[in-house]
């Protein structure tokens, strides 16, 4: 098997994972509560306490109806991914639904519910995200905004997500509501949060007297890249040489060990940075 199917294999198995998770969210957790928000699948919650319509059959229609638009007005852009990932939501729930249909929530604590309403689909769409991928729904009336409007999407999918709470207080009661309102903060700030704790980096600024086994192991070891430059102490005006490099958080313990046993003298200073971008990182 050549590097480019395992690479396809890896990829389309992360956005399965991915999606799985955010409809085991969805389907145990949000649609028994009735917690309406989250683009489609929150609205699914609204519709369904207004007519009585299955939550998960709502979904599935919203989603294809918009991946039919977003090909009507998008082209080839909409994307494999975005088709892929519909399908595979599209599927799962409709699993989950004649396997193990819902009467209620699972317990009696709404509030551990709504995490897990929440949590779930946030760490699937922070995985998505940093795929380049869509789950398809109100992310392709995102698109089409970007390409025809200049409304900021995060501001159109906002307003959807509010339309979809103020019903919820209307047609499920405050409690619902405020529970609804309370899932959007999270759900507005967890993925934030997830996707910037995925992709923390180390950057680390060596200030040492002999560079070369600590770049050495580096680039054999560590198989990142390095740069280097000479410097000057400000008090001493001794020549330095001051490396700096970005490798991942499991990467950074081994590194700060190697060059405290071999370097000692070195000034190291580490910081986190979640945007990284170039070989080996994100792409640009």
């Amino acid at each position: 098997m050549n590097d480019r199917i395992k690479g396809l294999l890896r990829e389309y198995g992360m956005i399965t994972a991915a999606i799985v998770v955010m409809s085991l969210g969805t389907y145990f957790f949000k649609f028994p509560n009735h917690f309406a928000f989250g683009g489609v699948s929150g609205l699914a919650a609204v519709i369904n306490g207004m007519t009585g319509i299955s939550a998960t059959l709502f979904t599935n229609i919203a989603n294809f109806v918009l991946l039919i638009v977003g090909f009507m007005f998008l082209g080839r852009s909409v994307g494999v991914h975005t088709v892929f990932a519909t399908l595979v939501m599209t599927v799962t729930l409709e699993l989950l639904e004649a396997l193990v249909p819902m009467n209620g929530p699972l317990t009696d604590e709404p509030l551990l519910e709504l995490l897990f309403a929440v949590l779930l689909p946030a760490i699937g769409s922070a995985v998505l995200f940093n795929m380049a991928a869509s789950s398809g729904g109100t992310d392709i009336i995102a698109m089409i905004l970007r390409k025809y409007t200049d409304i900021h999407i995060g501001t159109a999918l906002l307003i959807v997500d509010a339309a979809s709470v103020f019903l919820a207080f209307f047609v499920f009661g405050a409690k619902v509501g405020l529970y609804s309102l309370l899932g959007l903060i999270g759900k507005s700030l967890g993925i934030d949060s997830l996707i910037e704790n995925m992709n923390r980096c180390k950057c680390f600024t060596v200030i040492c007297d002999d560079p070369v086994p600590i770049c050495e192991y580096i680039t054999n070891t560590l198989h990142r890249g390095a740069t280097v430059y000479h410097a000057e102490g400000a008090f001493t005006h001794h020549r330095k040489t001051v490396i700096m490099s970005t490798v991942r958080p499991h990467e950074a313990v081994y590194l700060r060990n190697y060059i405290k046993k071999h370097e000692n003298t070195a000034f190291i200073q580490i910081t986190n940075s979640s945007e990284i971008i170039g070989k080996g990182f994100m792409a640009g």
